[in-house]
């Protein structure tokens, strides 16, 4: 894989929080912080959200934060509450400690640190609100570790909820994307119902329904490293759910106006 081009200053200083929520991931967290921080992005911070992992993960990112001299800050959280919340609550942090981009990516080492100055670039260039790193645009794939059963199931996912929803993206359940700080501001945080994996399809949603600018680059997105997935079956029925709860809220407002 090439080695992406340096973003030239002032982009490569813009001051980015990458938000990293973390349950039982002490394995790949050093390997993720070490990747980010390496980017050559000076204004490059990273906040780890734990929800009181029984693995360490608080302690690894509290131990990294003290060693990276101001650029890791940790949150902890007392209640495991679903990916979602854990999210709305970097993400709140982020945007109260001045981050102009705030980026969204899993600790499992799925999402290649690489692309984030491909993440922040394009957002500068073009002023999107949002940028997706995609799996399913031209030029984007799966690791080949992925069965036909997991490919099978990813895509269903996506047909689904663009069939119910209508978003104008491929990759409707991406977890890998950057925002600017105005695109988040406008889609009150606040008030995001979604708890576990349809948190991304809800920020999507709010997203395309407050008329942002929507982008999606491609990436290859990689299997997770260690520690196992936390799709269990609560989140699974949470994620078919929410697409018809956000199009009957839809409909809902419109009826009311």
């Amino acid at each position: 894989m090439p080695t992406p081009a340096p973003l030239p200053e002032p982009w490569a200083a813009s001051k980015v929080t990458v938000v990293v929520p973390t349950y039982n991931e002490a394995e790949n967290l050093p390997v993720l912080v070490g990747g980010l921080l390496g980017l050559g992005l000076p204004g490059l911070r990273v906040l780890v959200v734990d929800d009181g992992s029984p693995d360490g993960t608080g302690e690894v990112a509290e131990k990294l934060a003290a060693d990276a001299g101001g650029r890791v800050g940790v949150l902890h959280r007392t209640a495991k509450d679903g990916l979602g919340r854990a999210y709305v609550a970097g993400m709140a942090r982020a945007l109260e400690e001045g981050a102009e981009y705030v980026v969204q990516m899993d600790a499992d080492l799925s999402h290649p640190p690489r692309y984030v100055p491909q993440l922040l670039g394009t957002a500068l260039a073009t002023g999107a609100g949002v940028v997706i790193g995609s799996r399913y645009v031209p030029g984007g794939s799966l690791s080949q570790e992925w069965n036909l059963r997991r490919r099978l199931l990813s895509g269903w996912a996506n047909a689904y909820v663009k069939a119910i929803l209508a978003l104008p993206v491929r990759d409707v359940t991406a977890g890998f994307k950057i925002w600017s700080a105005e695109a988040l501001r406008a889609l009150d945080l606040e008030t995001v119902g979604s708890a576990g994996y349809s948190f991304q399809v809800e920020m999507h949603f709010r997203a395309y329904r407050r008329g942002q600018k929507m982008l999606e680059i491609p990436i290859h997105f990689e299997d997770r490293q260690e520690g196992d997935s936390k799709m269990d079956l609560s989140v699974q029925v949470e994620s078919a759910l929410r697409p018809l709860r956000l199009r009957r809220d839809e409909r809902s407002r419109r009826r009311s106006r």
